[in-house]
């Protein structure tokens, strides 16, 4: 912090710039509409330069809108995600929340498609061109405000400058091995370690090349209704090896909070959506911001659902990252495939396999299969 406060005082060169959707005859009219389908150029910077701050504002389609950025004429974008995703929000539910690299404000907490001001700090530093685009993937046209405030530089950044990234995965429903079992009874605890954890655990970000991870979002559709942590992260830097180079001790453990999630927000860490206000749905966020992940030839992101993987409730998240060159992310799953899951009014949850995606499911092993029985015997 001191850091960043210090340099607000230092001159030099540069230019400020800004991409927004004004209307350009000086009327009031100063939202774009993006039509179904439509892919539109939110910004198109060339040069070298860095984006120091994103605003943007809408009433809806926080899932079915995509954010991307492509770095210095890449084939593929370096950040790929929902918009409401991208600032710390899951599941298409607005909130007011504040951290120090993402903030949003609403008069509608809480609620689903609604208002909602969404403001990104992060520090994009470009070499080339950097082009932002969003992508309306809804059936509706999407209405969207927007301010990309930028410095335009008189020559390339630093080499050790990396470019900034972001990747949505979704698990729908993640695919444990005993969903009836509670969390923190000895059946949920099985020995999760070696390949075992490698293969079975949710993957937040599996990546390859030079950079550092700055931390993620996480967001749980609470299926089961009770504790959905005690899950330990588990962080691999370039490749496999037991223990993991960073070995956690549960779920709230490593979003930096425990004894469950609490209902606050924080600078670094925190609930930008807490399930006791919307009846399930939690979304939460670390930020590494003097503890960022560093790795040379690739990362690996981890983390258990349940412990040992056992639970089956919706997972799905957010990685930042900066990497040393722009980078392939993964491509979120089709825009029915990463919808919300609904309640109907009796408050039962709605599933439909036709928009399920579950990635893998894990095959019980012996223990596993040993402590099913045993739990079903206690609780038939």
């Amino acid at each position: 912090m001191r850091g960043m406060l210090d340099d607000l005082a230092r001159i030099r060169p540069g230019r400020s710039g800004r991409h927004s959707s004004w209307e350009h005859n000086g009327r009031n009219a100063d939202a774009w509409i993006i039509e179904p389908g439509e892919t539109r150029v939110l910004a198109d910077i060339d040069g070298a330069g860095l984006i120091n701050h994103i605003w943007m504002t809408q009433g809806n389609h926080y899932r079915e809108v995509l954010l991307r950025i492509t770095w210095d004429n890449a084939r593929s974008p370096s950040v790929n995600v929902p918009l409401g995703d991208f600032f710390g929000l899951g599941h298409n539910i607005v909130n007011s929340y504040e951290s120090l690299l993402f903030t949003a404000s609403t008069r509608a907490n809480n609620t689903f498609n609604s208002g909602c001001a969404l403001n990104c700090y992060a520090p994009m530093p470009f070499r080339e061109r950097a082009l932002v685009e969003l992508v309306n993937e809804s059936k509706q046209p999407h209405r969207q405000y927007f301010y990309f405030d930028w410095e335009a530089f008189e020559s390339a950044p630093d080499d050790d400058l990396g470019y900034f990234h972001a990747e949505f995965r979704r698990e729908n429903p993640f695919g444990g091995w005993g969903h009836a079992i509670r969390v923190n009874t000895p059946e949920a605890n099985i020995a999760n370690k070696e390949r075992l954890a490698w293969d079975n655990n949710y993957v937040i970000l599996d990546t390859k090349g030079a950079g550092h991870y700055i931390g993620c979002n996480l967001s749980v559709t609470n299926f089961q209704g009770t504790w959905w942590g005690e899950g330990d992260d588990m962080i691999w830097v370039d490749g496999y090896k037991w223990p993991p180079d960073l070995h956690g001790t549960g779920s709230e453990d490593y979003l930096n909070q425990a004894w469950g999630m609490q209902d606050n927000a924080f600078l670094r860490n925190g609930s930008s959506i807490h399930e006791d206000n919307t009846n399930g749905y939690q979304t939460s966020y670390v930020h590494h911001i003097e503890n960022p992940v560093r790795f040379r030839r690739e990362l690996k992101v981890t983390i258990e659902h349940g412990h040992g993987n056992h639970l089956c409730n919706e997972m799905s998240s957010t990685a930042y990252w900066y990497a040393q060159k722009p980078t392939r992310v993964a491509r979120p799953p089709a825009v029915a495939k990463r919808a919300p899951v609904l309640r109907d009014n009796q408050g039962n949850w709605l599933y439909d396999k036709k928009t399920q995606t579950t990635s893998s499911q894990i095959k019980p092993n012996r223990e596993m299969k040993a402590n099913k029985a045993a739990w079903k015997k206690k609780n038939p």
